[in-house]
């Protein structure tokens, strides 16, 4: 079970708060959805939680564990894995080379590695079983040698899923994954979102797609000026008048 909580956070902009003094605790074995207005903080979160951005005060935690302040690559590196609105992949690379690449501790990245090729070949059959896996589970298995520029942009979505999966991450953070694409494909997304939920996996996804978010969410967090301003279950959050009237109309 994994436990990703934060206190205290600030960040500021050229003066502006975008995160102010804010607490949050996420658990695994749900999925969590953050919605609020544009400039609420969502996406400042998704980057303090995962190396991108420093907080200027407050402190994050993976289990017990102070992670504010580490690399994105050391954060990576614990499980935890993000996607983006702008989707990053190697356009012009396959499919199956986009999530092999995204493999952790890979020996032949090391000069020792590369140079003595000791259990380097072991290591990519394991690596292409495990894409291979992936890429079935999301779906994509057929389109395995596309490049990922040719997928559609729902395609490209599961794709940016699968990376995060190729990752070993326990905790997956998705910037908007359903925005954008066909109901049927978003209902595909959401569908192995609960899957992945079901298998123990901390999920927490930023999106504007209210339906969505209905579909999908065990937890609602509602943001607004860099705070908490709401959460609980969908059915009581979403429901309450000045939340729809301010957020959601």
């Amino acid at each position: 079970m994994a436990n990703l909580r934060c206190t205290g956070l600030v960040k500021s902009f050229d003066g502006v708060r975008a995160l102010s003094d804010l607490d949050l605790n996420l658990s695994s074995g749900r999925i969590t959805s953050i919605i609020g207005p544009n400039g609420a903080g969502k996406t400042t979160l998704i980057n303090i939680l995962t190396g991108f951005l420093e907080p200027d005060a407050g402190k994050c935690f993976l289990e017990q564990q102070e992670i504010s302040g580490l690399s994105a690559p050391r954060i990576a590196q614990l499980g935890i894995g993000r996607t983006f609105q702008e989707l990053r992949m190697i356009w012009r690379g396959s499919v199956l080379e986009n999530v092999i690449l995204a493999r952790p501790h890979q020996r032949g990245e090391t000069l020792f590695w590369a140079l003595t090729r000791l259990g380097v070949r072991q290591e990519e059959d394991k690596n292409y079983q495990e894409a291979i896996r992936i890429l079935r589970f999301v779906g994509l298995e057929g389109k395995a040698n596309d490049l990922a520029d040719e997928l559609s942009y729902g395609q490209q979505k599961l794709l940016s899923l699968a990376c995060c999966l190729s990752m070993e991450a326990n905790i997956l953070l998705l910037d908007e994954p359903v925005a954008g694409i066909h109901p049927d494909m978003a209902t595909r997304i959401l569908d192995l979102l609960k899957v992945l939920r079901d298998q123990g996996k901390l999920i927490v996804f930023i999106e504007h797609d209210i339906s969505a978010v209905r579909a999908a969410s065990d937890h609602v967090i509602v943001m607004d000026h860099g705070q908490v301003i709401a959460q609980g279950v969908p059915r009581e959050v979403l429901d309450r008048s000045e939340i729809i009237e301010a957020y959601l109309g």
